[in-house]
């Protein structure tokens, strides 16, 4: 492979977007990476009996596997988009990258359970450097006039590395031992960070100094909210709960107000005051709360109410992320065209259609009845989500794409993880017919968001930046 002929412009050249040739290079080097992180936490759910087993811990052990990886990737999304702004998001989008890979050998040659979590909570930290700054490279990478065809790219690598993520998993298992999951990162680490080194755009700077303390409190926030969000799932005592999730409101109220007169503000208030960011937001929550709702319930209700087998519901679960692979690209084509609160709006309706027609579904459905509601949930969700996170990133000013790229993240985590405790809650509260009951909740969240992403008509266009 040669890359001899890439030379990355200057910083201080005014550019919309990279060369076409540059342009391929960099979207390489970025979508491998953020394929990489979308994997894994796929990759590491289905190896936890094998690492268990392994490892010789219990079940309720080796799920911090999974739980230390996803704290320490939402708690520092939002410092590290903001400390983007200041350094380059190229530099924590590589920093990210290298972390992500040394920490993923980590991983491979862990002895125990302990050694295990300090390379997952390194690795975690590794995504959030990806995840935190993808979608701001993105825009600087595209053209204006492609941006919607480069977040649909971008969505598409997601619901990809989601769709065949444990099919990857069992096939590795298949033929070699859990470290080996953590091992096939190395070489495609290494790979797209020789490249990024070479393409990646040098991005603008903000001028004013990096907030330690506020980064400090972000994490704790945001930490301490996921961490509420997974003991409520995991049904801890009430005092535990409120414990934790009061703790994350009072550091949030402490970082608003430390940043009242910030020109970034790290908990980024500044962009929420524009009805266009602080409406598609909202709605990326709601959505992928849909999506958490029905991810966590869907299986426990194939299994256990329609009787189906593991191997059936592995292929019920599949045609919604691989649908919306097909839909991402085209979402975003069409938001180059037309307006994103039409797109997204009519995306979460159908969104919501396919969660009542799952909730609703006879006694005794056969295969066509279960997919094809499926493929309109899938239809649905991908046809909202590029164009919304479009909308979300042109909303912001080019120098605020850090912060406005954190939330994009957030977002998409804290809707993920709020829909699987609200799962949980409908399981407990309805037992068997708790999927149903969470289906239902699903589709009122998707018409809460149908209804916001509609209001970004009324509110008007994003400002010019």
């Amino acid at each position: 492979m040669s890359v001899e002929i890439i030379a990355k412009p200057p910083a201080t050249t005014p550019m919309d977007g990279l060369p076409p040739k540059l342009r391929r290079w960099a979207v390489a080097a970025i979508f491998t990476a953020l394929a990489m992180a979308s994997l894994d936490t796929a990759i590491a759910n289905i190896a936890l009996p094998a690492i268990a087993a392994n490892l010789h811990v219990s079940p309720a052990e080796v799920v911090w596997v999974v739980n230390v990886y996803q704290i320490a990737l939402v708690a520092t999304l939002l410092p590290l988009g903001a400390l983007g702004e200041i350094v380059g998001h190229q530099r924590i989008y590589l920093g990210g990258l290298l972390l992500f890979t040394l920490a993923s050998l980590g991983c491979a040659l862990a002895w125990s359970l302990e050694s295990l979590l300090v390379a997952r909570t390194l690795q975690g930290l590794g995504a959030s450097g990806l995840m935190s700054v993808n979608t701001a490279l993105v825009r600087f990478v595209y053209p204006t006039r492609m941006l919607g065809r480069g977040f649909g790219h971008n969505a598409l690598v997601v619901a990809t590395a989601f769709t065949l993520g444990p099919t990857i998993a069992s096939g590795i298992l298949a033929f070699g031992p859990w470290p080996w999951l953590f091992a096939v990162n190395l070489p495609f680490g290494v790979i797209a960070l020789l490249i990024g080194l070479k393409t990646l755009p040098s991005t603008p700077r903000a001028g004013h100094a990096f907030d330690f303390a506020g980064a400090a409190l972000a994490a704790g926030c945001l930490g301490l909210f996921i961490t509420g969000i997974g003991s409520a799932a995991h049904k801890a005592s009430t005092g535990v709960v409120s414990g934790e999730l009061a703790a994350a409101v009072l550091l949030g109220w402490i970082l608003t107000r430390r940043h009242a007169d910030h020109p970034a503000p790290m908990l980024p208030i500044d962009l929420f005051r524009r009805p266009i960011f602080a409406l598609s937001a909202a709605t990326a929550v709601c959505s992928f709360a849909v999506q958490g709702l029905a991810f966590v319930s869907l299986p426990f209700y194939f299994e256990d109410v329609l009787l189906r087998s593991q191997v059936e519901t592995g292929f019920f679960m599949t045609p919604w992320p691989l649908v919306v692979a097909i839909m991402a690209p085209i979402g975003g084509r069409l938001s180059d065209r037309y307006p994103v609160g039409i797109l997204g709006g009519i995306g979460l309706a159908l969104l919501g259609v396919g969660m009542v027609l799952l909730a609703t579904l006879p006694a005794s459905p056969g295969v066509a009845n279960i997919v094809w509601r499926m493929v309109i949930c899938g239809i649905g969700f991908g046809f909202f989500q590029t164009p919304n996170m479009k909308a979300l990133m042109s909303s912001a000013p080019a120098h605020r794409s850090g912060s406005a790229s954190g939330i994009v993240a957030t977002a998409r985590l804290t809707g993920q993880t709020a829909g699987a405790a609200l799962a949980a809650l409908c399981f407990a509260l309805a037992g068997h017919d708790g999927a149903t009951l969470a289906l239902a909740l699903g589709a009122g969240f998707a018409a809460l968001g149908s209804v916001m992403s509609f209001l970004r008509l009324v509110v008007g266009a994003p400002p010019k930046t």
